[in-house]
C-alpha cells in the first residue's frame, strides 16, 4: 500500500498530518454546544387568544373556528392541536420536522392578523409564541418572604419575569400562585338598581372618564406644539369620584354605587414550597419554557447568569430560589458520558496489552483512539451537532471500533515480525500491504450502514442522523490513523521482546488456539450440524421478539416526579388547595423526598406536584418505584382522578406513553366513547392513571334568554351577556390606572357577599331600549346545568384523549395493544375515529424507519463487499453472521429485563456492521492462501489460525469500550446501558458461532466453485473458477 509506504518515509509530514486534524477538533470542541438531545423538536407554534367571561364552547365556536380557517392553509402543518378553556384558547401548530421555525411562525402571524376582523368584539390581540405549552418547564423559580401576595407578584413580575423573557431562546415565562395589582370596582346590585343605573353605564363611565389622547397641533410663530388631552385618573380613589349622571338634578358618583378597591384579582391559582421538617411556605412559582429548537443548557445557563443581580435587587428577606433546572441533569450525564469514554478508551488499549504484552504496541494502537474522537469534533461543529446523549454515546460506542483498524494493522506487523523474522520498517510496510483491503472491506462496510439514515424520516431520522455521521467520522478517521501513524510508529518504536513470544506460544491464547482448531476441524467435519444450530438460532429470533417488548426511549432517573390529580367539576379551590397540602406534607414525608412543590393553574378543581427527589445515589429506591409509592398515597383519596409520571425527554402532557386520541362529530358521544375505553383500559395491569381528558359534568348556571320577549321589550343579546359577565366574571379589563411608569388594569365585578346568591343574578337590571331597565328574570330563566370545564380540537374535529402510563415492568408496545383492544372492545359509530399521539405514534414511526434503514444497511453492505472482493458469493459467506447475531442479542435484552427502545434498536444497527468484520478477515486471508497454491481444506484452517487472535482482539476491545456503558453509572445511565448490552451480548455471544460458520460455510462455496457444472455459473457472476483473486496489493 503506497500511502503506507510514504508515511513510513516520511515520518514528519504523518505527525503534521495527523495532528493537523487533532488541532482542528480541539477548537471545534470549545464552541460545541451542550444538550440533552439532538435538535429534534419540531417547529411548534402557539397562539394563544382570549375571550374573558366565554365559556369553553363559545370560545370554541367564536374565536378558535375562524382561526382555524385561516391557520390550516399554511404549507408544513402536521398537527392542530387545540386547547379551549373559560375565557381562553390555545391553538398549537406542529409543523413536519423539515420546517424552519421562524418561517412557521411568520406564516402563522400573517395567517392570524388576517383572521383578526371575523373574531367577536372582545377578543384580545392574540399572543404568538415559538413554543408547545404543553411542554414541561425548563426551570422554575420561586418568590417568597414576609409579604402578601400581592407583593411577592408584584416582585416576581416586574423584577424577575420581565429580565428572564429578555434571555434568547426563552419561550414564554408563566406565573403561578400570584395576585396581580388590579384597581377592583365591587358593584353593589341594590344601589345600582335604586340609582336606575345598570353595570353597562358603570363600564361606559370608567372608559369615557380615563383617559389620554392626542390633539393634534398649534402653531404659535416660530413653534410648533402638539395638543394632548390629559383625562387619566391620578389615584385609585379618584375611579369612585367619576361621574355615572344625575339623577333628581344630583350627580351619582361611583362610589355610590361601587367600593373601590386598590387591591389584588380574584385569587384563581394557588402554589407552596413543602420541605421536611417546616412549614408549608406560600410561593410564587415563576415557570420558563424555552422556544422550539433553543439549546437547554445555553438558556438555563443564560437565566442562571441574571440571578445573582436579581437577588441583590430585591427587598430584605425575599428569596429567589432554583427547585427545577433541567440543565443540572443534562450536565451531569454529558460528564458521565465523557467519564465512560475515557475509561472505555483506557479499558479497550488494555486488551492491546493483553494479547500482545508490549507497551509500545499498546500505545501505538492507543493512538488512534484520541485521534478519531477529537477529530471528529470538527465534522460535529461544521453539521451544528451538539455535545449531547446521542453524539457523545456515538463517540463512546467508537472507542472500541476506532482501535480496531489500528489493532488489525498492528497485529499483522507484530506477527510479521515474530513469524517472519522482518525488521519493523519492512514489516510495517508489507504487513500493512497484505491486510489492507480487509481493513478497508471492514470500515468501508461498516460506515456504509449509515448511509440509510438519509432515507428515515421523522423523530428517527432527528435522533439517529447525528449518531451516524458522528460514529462514521471517527471511524474514518482511524481507517486514515491504521494507514498513516500506526504503520510509521510501528516502524520507529515498535520491539519485539521475549515476554509477548512467550505469551503468545504458551500461554492463555495459545490454549485458546489449541481448543478452537480442534473445535474448527470438528466442525468441518460435522457441517450439517453446524448448519441446523444455525438454522435454529436464526428462527429463535422470533421467539425472543415475543419476549422482549417493544419501547420509544427508556426514562432516566432524572431525581424528579411530576403528578396531578382533579377533584369533580366545579370544586371550589379553597377545597382543592387543602387538599393538595395535605397530599404533599405526606408524599415530602418519604425519606426519598427532598421537596414538593404544588399549584394550581387553569381550572379550580386540578392541582400538580412537582416532586424533588433526594439524588439516586443516596436513596434505595428508583424513580419509576418512587413513583409506584406516590402513586399508592394519591389512590388513597376518593372521588378523584390523578397521574404520576416520569418526566419526558418528547416534552409535556401530551406526551403521556399512552395517548389514545377519538375523534369524531358530537360531544355528548366521545365523552361517552372515551369513558367506556378509559374503565375497560383499567382492567389490564399494565395501564396505570387512565384518564380521559373530556368531561361534560362541569355544573353551571344558565341563563336562557327568551328572544322573543326580550325583542318586544327591546333587549339585546349583547347587553344580557356582557351584563352577567361583567358582574360575576371580573376578568375583563375596563381601563387602565397609570402609576409612574407601570399600567395596571381596572376591573369590576359584584361585591362578594352579593356574588353567590342567584336571587342577585335574577333581579339584575338589564338596558331595554323601550323601558329604560328591566329586570334579567322578566327575559331570561335561570336554571342549573351542566358543559364541559374543556375541549380539545385536532386537524379541525372535535378530540378526547384517553391518557394512561405503562406500570413499571411493562413495555410500552404491550400498553399500546390493550390500550387499541379496550376501543375495538367499545366499538366506534360510523363517523369516529381514534389514533395515537405522543411516544406511540413515534415508537410505531421509528420502528417502520429502523426496518428499512436495517434492510438497505444489509443491501449496501454486500455491494460494498462484493466490490471488494469483486466477487458476488463471497459477501453471502461474510453476512451469514448478521441474522445469527440478532437473537444473541435479543437474548440480551430479556435476560437482563430490558425493552427493545431506540438505544437497543441503534444497537442491533451497530451490530450489523460489526459481526461481519471477523468473517470480512476470515474470507480475505483464506483467498491469499488459496492464492498462493495452498489446499482449500488447509487454507481454512490456517487462515482462521492466524486471524483468531485479531479477532479475539477487536472483538474483545469492543466489549471493553462499551463496559462502563454496561455497567450503567451515572446520570442518563438507563438509557444508554440497553445500547451496550445489545452490542455485547450480540458481539459476544454469535462470536463462536461465527468463528466456526464462515469457514464451513466458504468449504461449501470451495465445493460448489469445484462442481464440473461450475464453470457456466463462474461467468455468469464474473470471475473465473479456476482462480482465486488475490489482493491488489500483492
Amino acid at each position: 500500500m503506497k500511502l503506507a509506504e510514504t508515511c513510513v518515509k516520511y515520518p514528519v509530514f504523518t505527525v503534521m498530518l495527523i495532528a493537523f486534524l487533532v488541532t482542528l477538533g480541539v477548537f471545534s470542541y470549545r464552541g460545541l454546544a451542550v444538550d440533552l438531545f439532538p435538535k429534534a423538536d419540531p417547529a411548534t407554534v402557539n397562539v394563544e387568544v382570549r375571550l374573558p367571561g366565554a365559556t369553553p364552547e363559545e370560545v370554541v365556536t367564536g374565536v378558535v373556528l375562524p382561526l382555524e380557517d385561516a391557520i390550516s392553509s399554511v404549507s408544513g402543518i402536521d398537527e392542530i392541536s387545540v386547547y379551549s378553556f373559560e375565557g381562553f384558547a390555545y391553538i398549537t401548530c406542529t409543523f413536519v420536522l423539515e420546517r424552519d421555525i421562524e418561517g412557521a411562525a411568520q406564516d402563522i402571524r400573517e395567517k392570524v392578523a388576517g383572521a383578526i376582523d371575523r373574531l367577536p368584539r372582545d377578543t384580545l390581540p392574540p399572543i404568538i409564541t415559538k413554543q408547545d405549552p404543553q411542554s414541561d418547564p425548563i426551570m422554575t423559580l420561586l418568590v417568597s418572604g414576609p409579604m402578601s401576595r400581592r407583593e411577592l407578584t408584584e416582585i416576581a413580575d416586574k423584577q424577575v419575569r420581565r429580565v428572564v423573557q429578555t434571555v434568547d431562546g426563552v419561550g414564554s415565562v408563566e406565573l403561578n400562585g400570584g395576585q396581580e395589582r388590579q384597581i377592583r370596582v365591587l358593584l353593589d346590585a341594590q344601589k345600582l338598581t335604586a340609582h336606575n343605573f345598570t353595570v353597562l353605564d358603570v363600564r361606559e363611565a370608567l372608559q369615557r372618564e380615563n383617559i389620554e389622547a392626542p390633539g393634534g397641533r398649534m402653531i404659535t410663530g416660530p413653534q410648533e406644539l402638539g395638543l394632548r388631552t390629559l383625562g387619566r385618573v391620578t389615584s385609585a380613589e379618584q375611579f369612585g369620584e367619576i361621574v355615572l349622571g344625575t339623577r333628581g338634578g344630583t350627580p351619582v358618583r361611583i362610589r355610590d354605587v361601587a367600593r373601590v378597591e386598590d387591591g389584588a384579582q380574584e385569587l384563581r391559582t394557588w402554589s407552596a414550597l413543602f420541605r421536611k421538617g417546616t412549614a408549608a411556605q406560600d410561593v410564587v412559582a415563576i415557570q420558563v419554557l424555552r422556544q422550539s429548537g433553543a439549546n437547554t443548557v445555553r438558556v438555563a445557563d443564560d437565566v442562571r447568569s441574571k440571578l445573582d443581580d436579581l437577588r441583590a435587587q430585591m427587598p430584605p428577606g425575599i428569596q429567589l430560589q432554583v427547585v427545577h433546572d433541567i440543565s443540572d441533569f443534562i450536565k451531569a450525564s454529558v460528564h458521565s458520558l465523557i467519564e465512560h469514554l475515557i475509561l472505555g478508551s483506557v479499558l479497550a488499549s488494555m486488551v492491546v496489552w493483553l494479547f500482545i504484552r508490549n507497551w509500545r504496541a499498546v500505545l501505538i494502537a492507543a493512538v488512534a483512539i484520541p485521534a478519531s474522537i477529537i477529530a471528529t469534533f470538527t465534522l460535529m461543529r461544521g453539521m451544528d451537532f451538539s455535545l449531547n446523549n446521542i453524539t457523545l454515546l456515538a463517540l463512546t460506542l467508537a472507542v472500541g471500533i476506532v482501535i480496531d483498524d489500528a489493532i488489525i494493522v498492528l497485529e499483522n506487523i507484530f506477527r510479521f515480525m515474530d513469524e517472519k523474522g522482518r525488521d519493523r520498517v519492512l514489516a510495517a510496510v508489507e504487513a500493512t500491504k497484505e491486510i489492507g483491503l480487509a481493513v478497508m472491506a471492514t470500515t468501508l462496510s461498516l460506515v456504509i450502514i449509515f448511509l440509510p439514515i438519509a432515507f428515515m424520516t421523522g423523530y428517527a431520522r432527528k435522533y439517529v442522523n447525528s449518531f451516524g455521521w458522528t460514529m462514521a467520522m471517527a471511524i474514518l478517521v482511524s481507517l486514515l490513523v491504521a494507514f498513516t501513524l500506526t504503520p510509521m510508529l510501528s516502524s520507529r518504536f515498535l520491539k519485539l521482546g521475549g515476554a509477548e513470544k512467550k505469551a503468545h506460544t504458551q500461554g492463555f491464547l495459545h490454549s485458546v488456539e489449541v481448543r478452537y482448531l480442534r473445535m474448527l476441524d470438528w466442525s468441518l467435519s460435522h457441517r450439517r450440524v453446524i448448519i441446523l444450530i444455525c438454522v435454529a438460532t436464526f428462527f429463535s429470533t422470533f421467539g425472543f421478539y415475543h419476549l422482549v417488548g417493544r419501547d420509544w426511549i427508556p426514562a432516566d432517573d432524572q431525581s424528579e416526579l411530576i403528578s396531578s390529580y382533579s377533584l369533580p367539576e366545579g370544586t371550589s379551590l379553597d377545597k382543592t388547595t387543602k387538599l393538595a397540602q395535605e397530599m404533599a406534607e405526606r408524599i415530602v414525608a418519604l425519606p426519598e423526598v427532598a421537596l414538593v412543590q404544588s399549584f394550581t393553574h387553569g381550572t379550580t378543581n386540578h392541582a400538580h406536584f412537582f416532586i424533588a427527589l433526594v439524588p439516586r445515589g443516596e436513596r434505595d429506591r428508583t424513580h419509576a418505584q418512587m413513583a409506584t409509592a406516590v402513586r399508592g398515597i394519591l389512590s388513597s383519596y376518593r372521588n378523584m382522578t390523578y397521574n404520576v409520571r416520569l418526566p419526558s425527554v418528547l416534552g409535556g402532557e401530551i406526551y403521556f406513553p399512552i395517548a389514545a386520541v377519538i375523534r369524531g362529530p358530537e360531544l355528548v358521544q366521545l365523552a361517552e366513547l372515551s369513558k367506556q375505553a378509559a374503565s375497560r383500559m383499567m382492567k389490564y395491569p399494565d395501564l396505570v392513571d387512565v384518564n380521559p381528558s373530556l368531561n361534560l359534568n362541569t355544573p353551571e348556571l344558565q341563563v336562557k334568554v327568551d328572544r322573543q320577549r326580550a325583542a318586544d321589550i327591546g333587549v339585546r343579546m349583547t347587553d344580557v351577556s356582557d351584563a352577567v359577565r361583567l358582574f360575576y366574571s371580573g376578568e375583563d379589563e375596563i381601563t387602565r390606572f397609570k402609576e409612574g411608569s407601570e399600567q395596571y388594569p381596572v376591573t369590576m365585578q359584584l361585591l362578594p357577599e352579593q356574588r353567590d346568591n342567584p336571587d342577585v343574578l335574577a333581579r339584575m337590571m338589564v338596558p331595554s331600549t323601550k323601558l329604560g331597565q328591566v329586570r334579567l328574570e322578566n327575559v331570561a330563566t335561570i336554571g342549573r346545568g351542566a358543559g364541559p370545564a374543556s375541549l380539545q380540537r385536532y386537524n379541525r374535529e372535535f378530540q378526547v384523549s384517553v391518557y394512561a402510563n405503562v406500570a413499571t415492568g411493562y413495555p410500552l408496545d404491550l400498553a399500546a395493544a390493550h390500550t387499541v383492544q379496550s376501543i375495538k372492545e367499545v366499538g366506534l359509530p360510523a363517523g369516529y375515529s381514534y389514533l395515537f399521539s405522543g411516544q406511540v405514534k413515534v415508537l410505531e414511526e421509528t420502528t417502520w424507519n429502523l426496518l428499512l434503514a436495517m434492510l438497505l444497511a444489509s443491501i449496501f453492505m454486500y455491494m460494498v463487499l462484493a466490490a471488494q472482493f469483486e466477487s458476488f458469493t463471497y459477501p453471502f459467506i461474510i453476512m451469514l453472521t448478521l441474522p445469527l447475531s440478532v437473537p444473541f442479542a435479543l437474548f440480551s435484552l430479556w435476560i437482563t429485563g430490558r425493552a427493545l427502545s431506540l438505544w437497543s434498536a441503534l444497537g442491533m444497527f451497530l451490530l450489523l456492521g460489526i459481526v461481519k468484520k471477523n468473517g470480512i478477515l476470515q474470507v480475505d486471508y483464506t483467498n491469499r492462501l488459496r492464492a498462493q497454491g495452498m489446499p482449500v481444506g488447509e487454507a481454512i484452517v490456517e487462515a482462521n489460525r492466524v486471524r483468531l487472535r485479531p479477532i479475539l482482539m477487536t472483538t474483545l476491545s469492543i466489549i471493553a469500550g462499551l463496559i462502563p456503558v454496561a455497567i450503567g453509572i451515572g446520570a442518563g445511565s438507563e438509557q444508554r446501558a440497553s445500547i451496550a448490552v445489545t452490542i455485547i451480548g450480540g458481539q459476544t455471544l454469535c462470536l463462536l458461532l461465527t468463528l466456526l460458520v464462515v469457514p464451513v460455510a466458504y468449504s461449501y462455496l470451495a465445493e460448489f466453485e469445484a462442481a464440473p457444472w461450475a464453470e457456466w455459473a463462474a461467468r455468469l457472476l464474473g470471475r473465473a473458477r479456476s482462480s482465486v483473486r488475490p489482493s491488489d496489493n500483492d
